[in-house]
């Protein structure tokens, strides 16, 4: 069964927020593995809360993003939330996530497609997006690639003071 993609309501905030804790408990242990506590803690003191906010922030009235969702028998398995820069010649895919008992299975590519979609209608030239290059991000790597962007490997280093 295909998931429906539909455009996010304000019903949907607890959903998403739910959804994007599961779906990068992964990333944060990772990067709580590869940083350690001290840079880990100093950069997301409370990873949980930051994530929450970036959700509802995405879906406040005030966001220029839009925010589409996939679900499956009424229920939110994965979204992606884009903008087009104000110059808009650019997009940017802010968040992608998917349920991780629904990854593998397409709907990350879908929601990209989606995106690049929706971007391309408002004019876009280039669509950009941020993603990590260890382990934990690579269903969201594979999904990225599946949907044609075209991946340029840079590294950030981190020291705490």
């Amino acid at each position: 069964m295909s998931p429906e993609v539909r455009q996010a309501r304000d019903t949907d905030v607890d959903a998403l927020v739910e959804l994007t804790l599961l779906t990068f408990v992964p990333v944060f242990d990772s990067f709580l593995k590869l940083l350690g506590p001290a840079i880990f803690e100093t950069i997301w003191p409370d990873w949980r809360q930051s994530q929450r906010q970036a959700v509802e922030d995405l879906l406040c009235d005030a966001s220029d993003s839009v925010v589409l969702v996939a679900e499956l028998n009424n229920v939110p398995v994965g979204f992606v939330a884009y903008e087009v820069r104000p110059e808009g010649d650019t997009g940017e895919i802010l968040l992608l996530a998917v349920h991780p008992d629904h990854q593998s299975r397409g709907i990350g590519t879908l929601l990209n497609e989606r995106a690049l979609d929706g971007m391309k209608r408002a004019g876009v030239k280039l669509a950009i997006v941020d993603t990590g290059g260890e382990s934990s991000h690579a269903p969201a790597r594979r999904s990225y690639e599946k949907a044609g962007f075209t991946a340029l490997p840079l590294v950030r280093h981190f020291k705490k003071l």
